[in-house]
């Protein structure tokens, strides 16, 4: 749980084996006493000093964002790791309680996303926003740095931004050399560039409000990831024919870093990967 107003996030994780997750009948998928389904996610966790339970229905506002731009990267080999937003613009109700406290939620900006693979990338970011004041959209994006051999590529982005009911998508491997990242442990400047628009962006957050863990990956040495979904984003959206308009969602934003420097000066939280 992430609060502006507390030293540090409260973290907590639970491990199963694989025979205690399916894909249930008409839902998407259970882990333990977790589920989610069309409309609804419930479930707990409960480990030493940390018991969360949620009980929530959402709705989606938007179409599904597919991260990759073509169908057959979904099949193919590469990218080793596959991302997309089932529902990158919901609403959630219902409540969320976190030890002794619970919290009502009615209609709260959030969103369901999903990623899968084989490998991680040797780097990556994660960035959402769909909380901007004055204005209705949302945007996703996910960018990584892939290793191939010895190489590892530039960063390669995908994103959408959905503003005045269009969605513009932004970045893919044709715009390599105008995507534009520079990223630390608790912020990034990005820019981002689609057909006839262009984002330029700044995400930050103070680092008591990060969370830190370690993903393990099959093939090689750990991922250190550290994710704060109370950042501060702020967007200039720039349209053909149109003047630029800037976005700002404030301690609502998610940040993520996944990276191999472990002096990145976030806490890990005491729960291995594997």
């Amino acid at each position: 749980m992430f609060d502006g107003d507390a030293p540090a996030p409260i973290a907590a994780k639970a491990t199963f084996p694989h025979e205690a997750v399916e894909a249930p009948p008409g839902g998407y998928i259970r882990v333990g006493e977790a589920s989610l389904a069309p409309g609804a996610a419930r479930g707990a966790i409960v480990v030493p000093d940390v018991v969360v339970r949620w009980e929530l229905t959402y709705a989606g506002r938007a179409e599904v964002f597919r991260h990759l731009p073509y169908d057959f990267l979904y099949r193919a080999p590469l990218p080793r790791t596959k991302l997309l937003s089932p529902y990158p613009d919901a609403r959630l109700s219902g409540s969320v309680t976190v030890n002794d406290d619970t919290f009502v939620l009615d209609e709260w900006p959030g969103m369901i996303g999903h990623n899968w693979g084989t490998e991680h990338a040797e780097r990556w970011i994660w960035l959402h926003a769909n909380d901007f004041r004055g204005a209705d959209g949302y945007f996703d994006a996910g960018l990584g740095r892939i290793k191939l051999g010895p190489l590892t590529t530039p960063w390669i982005g995908n994103a959408m931004v959905r503003l005045d009911g269009v969605s513009h998508r932004l970045g893919g491997l044709e715009r390599i050399r105008s995507t534009v990242v520079k990223e630390s442990s608790t912020a990034c400047k990005f820019e981002l560039r689609g057909v006839d628009v262009r984002v330029r962006g700044r995400v930050s957050a103070e680092a008591r409000n990060f969370v830190g863990w370690v993903y393990a990956d099959p093939v090689g040495p750990e991922h250190n990831t550290v994710n704060c979904s109370i950042a501060d984003l702020e967007l200039t959206v720039e349209r053909k024919g149109e003047p630029p308009r800037t976005l700002a969602c404030r301690g609502a934003a998610a940040y993520e870093l996944g990276m191999r420097e472990t002096d990145h000066g976030i806490a890990l939280q005491p729960f291995p990967d594997g």
